[in-house]
């Protein structure tokens, strides 16, 4: 899977966690723009990992502050 592929899967997950309808572009900051808290934090977490079957560490969470970012890792750990 290519990374428009993987970007156009992630978001359709984050449409409903987007409340204020804000115009993603690979620069967006979840916990900034999005304005996400801990608890929207990780049930996004849980819905990219049950899409695409993968574990995104705790570790790795942490490195990801931006949507591009979020993108690269999961095409990184879909291999």
């Amino acid at each position: 899977m290519n990374r428009a592929d993987t970007e156009t899967r992630i978001a359709a997950i984050l449409g409903p966690f987007n409340k204020k309808g804000i115009a993603i572009t690979d620069a967006s900051t979840f916990a900034g723009d999005l304005e996400f808290d801990s608890l929207t934090v990780m049930d996004f977490v849980c819905a990219i990992e049950d899409e695409f079957d993968i574990i995104i560490s705790m570790n790795l969470q942490a490195t990801i502050e931006n949507y591009g970012q979020l993108v690269d890792a999961v095409v990184k750990l879909r291999g």
